[in-house]
């Protein structure tokens, strides 16, 4: 019986051989342990997207007038609520939602056994920016704007996380850019049908269309003036490009109150965020007005604290640094009394006894 001969990889490095015919990926989702601790690639993705995500939009915010203080104080609540509501939403997703995440709550938090749902992100942070927004006294578009850039960047790394874990599996295929998951604690080789197989670089994909996207958001930075273009060409742009790619993704095929259209999860959740941008794009665009040239877009018509208001709210903040101070006195003046009084007794008592 004659046998085919193996052409020569193109790249042999060991940890990734590409064909002819395949991608092979042979990386170990652990980077190294510190003890019991073990650090993945995908929370080492975690934090290079948001150093980089940040130094991405460093000058969007400048433009627009949003200090680097306020950058930080608002990045904190939407990097550890993102990352609670992406978590959350993988969880209610689940057929075992009940039996293991209600009955087993550890499980619940347990990030490392995988799952995170970028949709449940988007849903906790855009009304976190708002709430933000509230109380910096900017534009909350202005500042949503600002959070779909970070988003974008981010989203790149967390691909090239997926694409070491082998945790986003698209279905068999004999294309010659498939991918063939080898390291036994890749997440794909967690199922015999996936390891060592060749499928759809799914991860890949979704690498390419995001940096497509960021490419389109940066263009439009510099060049669009009305708060909250951004978010919509981002939000679109997320909920289409995830409609078709999760036709190559193995994901379960689910209903949607009782409509069997052979969809995922995430393709509901495309379509229902689709409907909702209608009106949303419709109120953008007739009351978010373009912002004039040598105006501050993130103050632009926005009330700001008068100078009363800044004062009573630097008041507020020196009288609660200087809050036991303040306790302490009355207390010193009481004992201050006392030693008065003890000493006007004394003087009444040494005038009665002198002759």
């Amino acid at each position: 019986m004659s046998t085919i001969p193996i052409l020569a990889y193109l790249i042999d490095w060991g940890w990734l051989r590409i064909g002819p015919p395949y991608i092979y990926i042979n990386i170990d989702p652990i980077l190294f342990h510190i003890g019991p601790i073990a650090l993945h690639w995908y929370g080492l993705m975690y934090a290079l997207a948001i150093v980089i995500g940040l130094q991405v939009i460093r000058g969007y915010t400048t433009r627009k007038g949003i200090t680097q203080a306020m950058v930080y104080r608002i990045t904190w609540w939407s990097v550890i609520l993102g990352l609670i509501g992406g978590r959350l939403y993988f969880v209610v997703q689940q057929p075992d939602f009940v039996s293991h995440y209600l009955a087993q709550p550890q499980h619940i938090l347990a990030t490392w056994e995988g799952g995170m749902a970028f949709y449940g992100a988007i849903f906790v942070v855009i009304p976190t920016l708002i709430w933000r927004a509230r109380v910096e006294r900017i534009n909350p578009l202005v500042l949503i704007d600002a959070g779909v850039l970070f988003a974008a960047t981010g989203q790149i790394f967390g691909r090239i996380g997926n694409l070491i874990n082998g945790d986003i599996i698209g279905y068999p295929s004999t294309l010659p850019w498939s991918t063939v998951y080898q390291h036994p604690n890749s997440w794909a080789c967690l199922n015999p049908a996936t390891c060592n197989v060749p499928v759809q670089p799914a991860a890949g994909y979704e690498l390419l269309t995001n940096l497509v996207v960021l490419a389109v958001l940066l263009f439009l930075a510099r060049r669009v003036s009305r708060p909250g273009v951004l978010m919509l060409v981002y939000l679109f742009g997320y909920a289409i490009t995830q409609f078709f790619l999760f036709f190559v993704r193995s994901n379960d095929i689910v209903s949607f109150f009782g409509l069997n259209w052979g969809l995922k999860q995430a393709q509901w959740t495309s379509l229902v965020v689709l409907l909702l941008l209608l009106p949303i794009t419709y109120l953008v665009l007739r009351y978010s007005k373009p912002v004039p040239k040598g105006e501050v877009a993130a103050t632009y018509g926005i009330p700001q604290r008068t100078k009363t208001e800044e004062n009573e709210v630097k008041t507020k903040a020196s009288d609660s640094s200087n809050g036991e101070m303040r306790d302490e006195k009355p207390e010193t003046e009481e004992a201050q009394d006392h030693v008065t009084t003890a000493r006007d007794i004394t003087a009444v008592d040494e005038a009665s006894t002198k002759p």
